[in-house]
């Protein structure tokens, strides 16, 4: 195993964290980081959340940092995760070395070990089996991980059947990270994702809505998804999603519209474009409302009233949405990004005070007015007063004459 060092990035600087290193027995190699903090710093991206592993028993981590004044949250004692809190809140996960005793698919009974190797074993790919030591910065590598990294490959640790048989979200797993960081993909591993496509079957829909999120805004998701349309992965779940056709236009789209990737948007450019599909879509995947609210607006055409318009009836979000899966020119979603929608200038207050009687009247006749300075462009509050003017005039006299 050639030797690696960690590169000083921005977050070993962190406020805290060398202390909290420290605690853990840095100096006696008790602690070191692991996963993807590693993983990314090696490849030059930025690093969001540190995680570390410890030779010591989850009690005794906890008797460590209460000790030392370090706020600890017992987030996962079963599986040995405790959460230490750097100053400003931010949250370092330290979990004991373990090894899986019993695995069913969807969850694994673990014992603790103090042998880094057996840790790194049950963990699913090379690249996310790595370790730094917090001090010097030494890359432990047990099984080719960084190899693996270097030439853009997502390798499962051992026999891909196996590390899938233990945990059935390992196949989405693969093509997320594959769809982050693959290249050309592993062919072993993608012959066993094929193959055990229906286990997803056996996992929650939450779990799979999850990974399937992340997988949607990957840098190589298109390309991807494609992929696992080809190897039947959806079948199982989401037979819906049978051609990635909308997704490639809609990706190139929102790059021509400076608009980032949305996972609940990319989601409904994968399914029919069908208001009963999307909700069954949502509904099945257990999206909240506000989700399947949008998956179920999308399916919608986009009509041809201004970008204003269909963002002042539908909100910002909703508008860009349904643009951007339009045949409408990307510039027009675009022109939402900073786009504030304007409040009508006029009360129904203001309506009683032109003779109307408070109820249905008013409500009626604010509806009129609000849909007249929709049609002129939402022009300013001396307009709206003129508008409000005649359409009370209009109600009167009618009023009058029946």
């Amino acid at each position: 195993m050639e030797r690696v060092t960690l590169p000083q990035a921005q977050w070993r600087a962190r406020e805290g964290l060398t202390e909290l290193c420290d605690v853990l027995g840095a100096a006696e190699g008790k602690v070191r980081f692991v996963g993807g903090a590693v993983r990314d710093t090696l490849i030059g991206i930025d690093v969001a959340d540190v995680d570390l592993a410890t030779t010591y028993s989850p009690e005794r981590v906890i008797a460590l940092l209460k000790a030392n004044g370090i706020k600890v949250v017992p987030t996962g004692l079963a599986h040995g995760t405790v959460t230490a809190v750097l100053p400003g809140g931010v949250p370092v996960e330290v979990t004991t070395l373990r090894c899986d005793v019993a695995t069913d698919g969807r969850h694994a009974t673990v014992a603790f070990t103090d042998d880094w190797q057996d840790d790194a074993a049950r963990r699913d790919f090379t690249m996310n089996a790595l370790y730094a030591d917090p001090l010097t910065g030494r890359i432990f590598d047990y099984f080719g991980g960084i190899d693996d990294l270097e030439a853009r490959r997502v390798r499962f640790i051992g026999d891909p059947l196996k590390r899938i048989a233990e945990d059935h979200l390992r196949i989405l797993r693969f093509f997320r990270f594959h769809a982050r960081f693959g290249d050309a993909p592993d062919q072993a591993g993608l012959d066993a994702c094929a193959e055990r496509a229906n286990d997803l079957m056996a996992l929650s829909r939450e779990r799979i809505a999850a990974e399937l999120l992340r997988l949607l805004v990957a840098v190589h998701a298109v390309r991807v998804v494609e992929l696992m349309i080809g190897q039947g992965i959806f079948l199982p779940v989401l037979p819906e999603i049978d051609s990635s056709a909308r997704l490639e236009r809609l990706a190139v789209r929102e790059a021509e519209a400076g608009i980032a990737p949305d996972p609940i948007r990319r989601l409904a450019a994968l399914i029919p474009a069908d208001k009963k599909v999307a909700d069954d879509v949502g509904a099945r995947l257990k999206l909240s409302k506000v989700e399947r609210r949008r998956l179920i607006n999308a399916a919608e055409p986009a009509g041809d009233e201004p970008a204003t318009v269909i963002g002042y009836r539908l909100g910002k979000t909703l508008a860009i949405d349904r643009l951007l899966l339009s045949d409408r020119a990307e510039n027009e979603a675009a022109s939402l990004i900073d786009w504030e929608a304007p409040a009508l200038p006029l009360t129904g207050g203001a309506l009683v005070e032109r003779g109307l009687r408070k109820g249905p009247e008013v409500a009626t006749t604010l509806r009129l007015v609000e849909e007249q300075w929709i049609a002129e462009g939402f022009p300013d509050a001396a307009r709206v007063e003129r508008i409000a003017d005649e359409t009370v005039a209009q109600f009167l006299r009618a009023s009058s004459s029946a």
